[in-house]
């Protein structure tokens, strides 16, 4: 457990837990009683407190209103057996939102702040973890500018914040997604491997369009050429072709994704090919056309792995094989989620122990 920093704790005068289901959580729309929050001003972190969840207080002219000049990141705390919180790979989640504070022009969260305060606030809200199978509590830390300006400008207040909400599962069945050769994500030099805002602003209208066909999420091809996977609306993407994993490399306009890591992780620590390399949407559907694609599927904090059971590209849904005979998805989210909750040993010291 991390060393805690000074933090002020303000305690709800009515609990919202007992009026809520922790067997059966929506993903998103339940928050647990208390928020976390430090204020960046003069070139420092200070007021670091714990307070009832409840609304911000922010000027019509904020800068983030405006400019999107927020980040944010996306964690799991599960609950083991004997009742201890397990928080995945939280160190991993600072790192990341480190540098997209710094493509985002906006202060670094130091990595003892970052978990100082989400340790605290699990230790108050623990009992809002949930202990049904599938289901966890998520953790939303995210920085938002404060400024009361209306300019093209680095803010020079910020506010960092984490709330946390009991969820189930993000996708209920493996999901059908459609290859987008025409909107654009990320482009080369922008800000798609940062957790900000704008990059998931600018995606709703082409997944909207995509959902209202009938797919569940987009895959996003490369804004050059189009001719390239890169990732999915939530989650990276990755393949199994003739037993070897295949997925395409992070860099600008590719999430940096834990989960994705870990799997990475989990297939060498088997003995499992991996390669990391671009990946053409012809090879893709190939793949799909002659056996050769065993599995594809997606991996996030969200869904932590999602099976994607057909591909759709330019008119012609691709079926991939029935998901009941894949093999080293189905492993990969067993292994992580006994990981997740302490049923098996945890080889790469990924849990905090709270």
């Amino acid at each position: 457990m991390t060393e805690t920093l000074d933090i002020n704790i303000t305690q709800t005068s009515k609990s919202k837990l007992p009026e809520t289901d922790l067997q059966n959580p929506t993903f998103g729309s339940v928050y647990a009683d208390h928020m976390f929050i430090a204020d960046y001003a003069e070139g420092e972190w200070k007021d670091l407190r714990i307070v009832p969840y409840g609304n911000l207080s922010i000027s019509p002219a904020n800068t983030t209103l405006h400019y999107a000049s927020t980040i944010f990141e996306g964690l799991k705390a599960n609950r083991a057996e004997n009742g201890d919180v397990l928080v995945f790979r939280a160190d991993a989640n600072a790192r990341r939102m480190q540098k997209s504070a710094v493509r985002m022009c906006m202060p670094e969260v130091p990595t003892e702040l970052f978990m100082s305060g989400m340790t605290e606030l699990l230790k108050l809200d623990r009992e809002w973890v949930p202990t049904a199978p599938g289901t966890a509590l998520y953790v939303r830390p995210f920085q938002l500018a404060m400024d009361p300006y209306i300019g093209i400008r680095p803010s020079s207040t910020y506010q960092f914040l984490i709330i946390t909400g009991p969820v189930g599962g993000y996708y209920s069945e493996p999901v059908k997604v459609k290859i987008e050769t025409h909107y654009t994500r990320a482009a080369q030099g922008g800000t798609g491997f940062a957790k900000t805002g704008g990059n998931y602003a600018a995606a709703l209208k082409p997944a909207v369009d995509a959902q209202k066909e009938g797919f569940n999420q987009l895959i996003w091809t490369d804004a050059k050429t189009h001719e390239y996977v890169e990732e999915s609306g939530t989650m990276n993407l990755m393949f199994v072709i003739n037993d070897t994993l295949v997925t395409a490399p992070t860099g600008d306009t590719i999430l940096n994704g834990i989960t994705r890591d870990s799997i990475i992780q989990l297939a060498k620590d088997k003995g499992m090919a991996v390669e990391e390399r671009p990946i053409k949407v012809t090879e893709v559907l190939e793949a799909i056309e002659n056996g050769s694609m065993q599995e594809a599927f997606g991996a996030g904090t969200a869904a932590t792995v999602a099976p994607i059971k057909l591909i759709h590209h330019d008119g012609t849904d691709y079926n991939l094989p029935s998901v009941d005979g894949w093999k080293h998805s189905k492993e990969f989210l067993d292994t992580l989620n006994k990981i997740k909750t302490g049923q098996i040993e945890d080889p790469h010291g990924w849990i905090m122990r709270i």
